[in-house]
């Protein structure tokens, strides 16, 4: 995409479908063409028009609004005109083939996807950050998803990041110096504070990447699997989870033969449920169906963020049941059934008609609702999840890699400051290298490659 940047470019800037507004949008250095021929009059910058979208023979394509904004005072920095007309399909690709002809003089072309944004960043009217808070605010599938992709585009994550890079800096600087004049035999050290400098340092980049997690967790969400044997009740928890009839409930063993998903959301944080096939020995599946069912099940455990791990209060002590669920806690890595482990949440199922020891596990039902609340909890408490009182802006993972680098090599330089007789070469190294890897967050620092891959995920027209 980017040795095509000048090119003048084009697309219908809203969803594909029927509604009553549609928008075509375009960007480049001269525009003109296309507003002499389309709209047949001067337009006043930043200013509504009403006015006749004409054709080659000057007939109205559409009544409707012409907005122009010149460079650099719009999205892109670059001249931009929306004509904004009723939204349908065929009103819209006629505007669009329009916009194409008339713009052949001026080498006018498609946008690629994410195209108009990726000129933003290059114009230097986003940051890398910010471009992708926009992709984020677009496809936010909760309120507090959204709100935190605003907060992100509005500048809140960049400004900390920013902020964080020009401390490293002022570092880099009195390290440097000392290199460059040693006959100074400056205590560099002790006088600039280098130790608490660099914890403080740690200290933020630790509070920064704690409200990046909370951010990533509101963009992606969690992957939480049911697993468990036939009839414990997988099904009637995603049903008491999403409060609807998404599966079937019978007392028959391995009802579900495939993956049952939903999507829910906890405290704004996307939860995507999945129910899976009851977990039993190969040779004692009913059929060839139930065992495809089954191998898909351990497949979705094993790219799972969290597995709830659903026991039947109402059949401990049967024999055959115990001995099953001992080889299902063996493949999830447990040594025992019920043993604790980072990814794996017990919780007991049918409290409302049995009682048990659950050894401090959580007990509810799914059939009457009882304990469904502190399973929303725990579930939250599992990923990591809790409400910033700062408020959390959206993050990726790659911004989450980055702050982890960015700690990495601060911790190195910490150990180095703390040498009896520190290699001040070393420690410059490792400062430059964490200022490189917050850089890569805003794109202060960032390859071609990565750009062409963040921005072709965005849709057309943004």
């Amino acid at each position: 995409m980017l040795p095509r940047q000048h090119d003048p470019i084009v697309a219908i800037a809203t969803a594909p479908g029927r509604g009553a507004v549609g928008i075509v949008r375009a960007s480049g250095r001269d525009l003109q063409p296309l507003i002499d021929a389309l709209c047949a009059q001067p337009l006043k910058p930043r200013h509504a028009a009403y006015l006749p979208f004409l054709d080659a023979e000057g007939q109205p394509i559409d009544h409707g609004l012409a907005l122009y904004f010149p460079a650099p005072h719009s999205y892109t920095g670059e001249a931009v005109l929306e004509l904004q007309a009723h939204g349908g399909p065929v009103v819209l690709q006629l505007l669009l083939a329009r916009c194409l002809e008339v713009g052949q003089g001026i080498g006018l072309r498609l946008a690629e996807p994410g195209e108009f944004t990726q000129r933003a960043f290059l114009n230097d009217k986003l940051d890398l950050a910010q471009a992708e808070a926009v992709s984020d605010l677009i496809d936010a599938s909760t309120e507090a998803a959204a709100r935190s992709a605003s907060r992100s585009l509005s500048g809140a994550f960049s400004q900390q990041v920013d902020t964080l890079r020009q401390q490293i800096v002022d570092l880099r600087m009195l390290v440097e110096a000392t290199l460059d004049f040693p006959e100074e035999e400056l205590d560099f050290l002790e006088k600039a504070d280098a130790r608490g400098r660099l914890d403080r340092l740690a200290a933020a980049i630790d509070a920064v990447l704690d409200r990046a997690h909370q951010g990533a967790l509101l963009r992606e969400g969690i992957k939480v699997v049911l697993a468990g044997q036939p009839n414990v009740g997988k099904s009637s928890l995603l049903n008491a989870l999403a409060g609807a009839e998404l599966a079937i409930v019978t007392p028959i063993p391995g009802t579900t033969r495939d993956k049952v998903s939903e999507t829910i959301q906890i405290q704004g944080v996307p939860l995507h449920v999945i129910d899976t096939a009851g977990l039993r020995a190969d040779h004692e599946a009913s059929d060839e169906v139930e065992r495809i069912g089954i191998a898909r099940s351990w497949g979705e455990i094993e790219g799972a963020d969290a597995v709830i791990f659903l026991h039947d209060l109402t059949r401990r002590g049967e024999p055959l049941y115990d001995v099953a669920e001992q080889e299902i806690a063996g493949r999830l890595g447990l040594a025992e059934a019920h043993a604790d482990h980072p990814r794996v949440l017990h919780v007991f199922n049918k409290a409302d008609v049995a009682q048990a020891e659950t050894g401090g596990h959580l007990a509810l039902s799914a059939r009457t609702g009882e304990g469904l609340a502190a399973l929303r909890d725990a579930l939250l408490q599992r990923a990591g999840w809790h409400a910033s009182p700062e408020g959390v802006f959206i993050a990726r993972a790659r911004h989450l890699r980055a702050l982890r680098r960015t700690r990495e090599h601060l911790a190195q330089a910490r150990e180095q400051a703390a040498l009896p007789d520190p290699a001040l070469d070393l420690l410059a190294e490792e400062l430059r290298l964490a200022h490189n890897a917050l850089g890569e967050i805003t794109g202060a620092f960032s390859a071609d490659d990565l750009l062409g891959e963040i921005f072709s995920r965005f849709c057309i027209g943004k």
